[in-house]
Parts: structure tokens; sequence; C-alpha cells
């Protein structure tokens, strides 16, 4: 644990990371986050999932609270767009045609289109779905993903199998002028470039008057690296990923066992 700082900014990742093994708000948050607002320390969840999934999550303290969603790519406090960073169409048609491909080829994957109302998904079998509804509680189905017309912000992928040794080098050619990121076991998500958890946290700190000194932040995935880089107090949790245990400063208790609650509190009392 560091000695004692001026906390003002709290961030913290979703699954793996604050959310138990049923993917719930642990109970325990709820009076912490109370005593967080009564301090003046903004609380700000951040995630691959969309704002709709986060704010129902959070409903019963969502005001004034920040969402930072979708990986950073659509920031939201009070319903107000803070930032967002759409995919430009002909991008989303090249990754929907290499996501084509993958499957024709014999892959279990399928992809999310992730607009700032909704997301948007072609495949409804009832496996894929259930995966879809952890993470997007607004969703269509659509016969063509390709004539989507609300603004892409995110491109999901699902694959049932192994996304970080199977799907992600089947899009790593968009690394060169997008960013690509492998967000989960299952997950490989594909965003605009220059665009992360990590940039959209300097936003707000740079909005709230912040500093990363002043900045806590946990995580446990590869989408969370640069959210932590941006929190001087980074925090992996022990069911991290060895490269997030590596890259954070400190190590929390893993997520079921509300690592999260734990520091927070320590750090308050």
């Amino acid at each position: 644990m560091p000695a004692r700082f001026d906390l003002r900014l709290v961030a913290a990742d979703m699954d793996g990371t604050l959310l138990d093994a049923d993917k719930r708000v642990p109970d325990r948050l709820w009076p912490l986050l109370e005593r967080l607002r009564e301090r003046g320390i903004v609380f700000v969840p951040a995630s691959g999932r969309q704002y709709a999934t986060l704010h129902e999550l959070f409903a019963r303290a969502a005001d004034g609270m920040p969402f930072i969603a979708e990986n950073g790519t659509y920031v939201v406090r009070d319903g107000v767009e803070i930032s967002s960073a759409p995919l430009a169409p002909a991008v989303v048609d090249a990754v929907l045609d290499r996501v084509e491909r993958v499957r024709d080829a014999g892959a279990d994957v399928g992809a999310v289109v992730c607009g700032k109302s909704r997301a948007y998904v072609s495949r409804d079998d009832a496996a894929f779905l259930d995966e879809v509804r952890h993470y997007y509680v607004a969703y269509e189905v659509v016969p063509d993903l390709h004539r989507v017309a609300d603004e892409a912000i995110k491109i999901a992928i699902f694959d049932f199998g192994d996304a970080e040794r199977d799907l992600a080098p089947a899009l790593a050619e968009f690394a060169r002028e997008q960013q690509v990121v492998v967000s989960g076991a299952h997950w490989v998500d594909v965003m605009a470039a220059g665009v992360d958890k990590g940039t959209a946290l300097r936003a707000l700190q740079r909005a709230l008057g912040v500093t990363p000194a002043q900045t806590v932040a946990f995580g446990d995935y590869l989408n969370d690296l640069e959210l932590l880089a941006a929190a001087d107090h980074s925090y992996a949790v022990a069911n991290a990923h060895p490269r997030v245990r590596a890259a954070a400063r400190h190590q929390a208790p893993s997520n079921v066992d509300e690592g999260v609650i734990e520091v927070l509190t320590a750090l308050l009392d």
C-alpha cells in the first residue's frame, strides 16, 4: 500500500477486475461509492462494455458519474457526451470483410458493430447472443452489418476459441492504422488509432483538474494497460494477465476477493 496521498479520481475496469465471478457489482461497493462522493473523489467505470450497459449496472449511483465506455472510444457523464472516436466507414467494412473470411475458414467468430445508441449483430444463435448480452444490453439483430446507419465507435469480435492466439493475428494488419486490442480471453476490439482507456482517463483528468498523482486505476487485461499507465497509483488484480501484473505498480487481491474494494477501503481508512 502506498503512503497516503491526495486521492481525487478512481478508475476501475469491470470484468475480471471490479465485478464478481457472476459479473455483478459487489454489494460492498455501494456504501464505498457514497464515501468516495462525500470526500469529493470521482469514481469512473472504465470498460469495453457499452455505455447503456454500464449505466444500467450503476443506475443507483450514476448521477454525476463519468463512464469510460467501449474501451475509451465513448465517454459520457449524465447523458452528455464528453468525447467519442468513430471509425471510418471504410475501416468498418474492411474489418467486417476480414471477420467473414476468418469465419468462412472455419473459425467460430461473430462481430458486434458498436454504435453510440446500441450494438448491432447479424449472428443470432443463442450461444453468441448469450455472450453479447453480457456486455451490450442495448443491441439489435440486423441482416447486414455493412448497412448499419449508426456511427460505429468500435468493432468487437467474439471468438469461441482463443482470441489472443487465433483471432488477433488475423486482425494484426489493421493495427498499422487502427487500435487492435485483445480485451478478453475471447474478445478482440478494433477502434480508432490513438484511442484507448488511457487517453479517455487523461481527458477526464484534464476536465476535472486532476493529476495522475491523484489517480488510482485498477485493471486485469491487456486493454487496461494504457489505463494503468495514466495513473501514478496503478493496481493489477491478482488474476490479471501477466503483462498487466508486470506493468502495474501495485497488486490487489483478485476480483473474486473484492480486491478493488479492499484497496479503496484501506486508502480511505
